[in-house]
């Protein structure tokens, strides 16, 4: 595991739920169609992805958010799940090695972007090590590490040596193994503030924070993405979740992105924050 702890170049994230700034999608491709969908789902339809994908863009852009939209590579139905490639913090971006090793590419892309960017790269998960940025969670001063079948124990001690270089403390999370991932089912909202399915992730771990616990049946409601301090962007589709969330003074913008979910995949899946104040 290489890793350098960059301290120069632009500020990315100043704090895990501060006002996003900068942000990075990958538009889906044909092949999303591909995709094997949750029980008793339908399969995503492509042309209805495309269209809720450029509605999250605007969204995003009408919060003031610098949105880099990449175009695909071909033949790649996890393209759209940007979150997965790369997590940044302060002063440099980890570019992650996600478990489905054809996404090869897509990594390659990211770094030859990040540079376009002038967005610094401290530290790659170097074979044979495994971790999924969507398993990575940062909260507070704590960085969150789903224990799943999709990283590998080298993946997630090497990143949380990486966070700790940070300035954050590193934990592990036990997954259930239906969870796709870990922001699927838990999310920041706020700085004191985690937004869970308790039946599909440890609730006991984020011991400290509030928890915004969700009813079965609205798991994928936790997927919600922070737009900044007690503002996020979710999917319309988990009502009681969006309920839940504005009991607690959250406040919400609910979009259609159902052909994303008939995957598993939520706004914490498919943004990369690259800027936050």
């Amino acid at each position: 595991m290489m890793h350098a702890q960059v301290r120069y170049g632009p500020r990315l994230i100043g704090h895990p739920t501060g006002t996003l700034k900068g942000a990075l999608v990958v538009m889906p491709t044909a092949e999303i169609e591909t995709l094997h969908p949750l029980p008793g789902e339908p399969s995503p339809i492509f042309k209805r992805a495309a269209e809720q994908h450029a509605i999250l863009v605007k969204t995003l852009q009408y919060f003031g958010v610098d949105v880099t939209v990449l175009e695909p590579p071909d033949r790649a139905p996890l393209a759209c799940a940007a979150a997965d490639l790369a997590v940044c913090f302060e002063h440099g971006a980890v570019i992650m090695r996600p478990s489905a090793l054809n996404r090869s590419a897509e990594l390659a892309r990211i770094e030859t972007e990040f540079t376009r960017l002038d967005i610094p790269i401290g530290a790659h998960i170097a074979p044979p090590g495994l971790l999924d940025g969507s398993d990575v969670l940062l909260a507070g001063r704590t960085a969150f590490i789903g224990r799943t079948k999709r990283s590998n124990a080298m993946g997630r001690a090497g990143f949380a040596e990486i966070a700790r270089a940070n300035g954050y403390e590193a934990l592990e999370v036990a997954i259930d193994p239906s969870a796709p991932s870990l922001r699927s089912v838990a999310n920041a909202v706020a700085s004191d503030t985690i937004v869970i399915a308790t039946n599909r992730v440890d609730g006991a771990a984020f011991r400290g924070f509030k928890l915004i616990e969700l009813e079965l049946g609205q798991e994928f409601g936790a997927g919600a993405f922070a737009l900044g301090e007690r503002r996020v962007v979710a999917d319309l589709r988990y009502r009681a979740s969006l309920l839940a969330l504005q009991k607690n003074r959250i406040a919400v913008e609910a979009i259609d992105l159902y052909d994303f979910g008939k995957g598993g995949l939520v706004p914490s899946n498919l943004i990369l924050a690259t800027k936050r104040s």
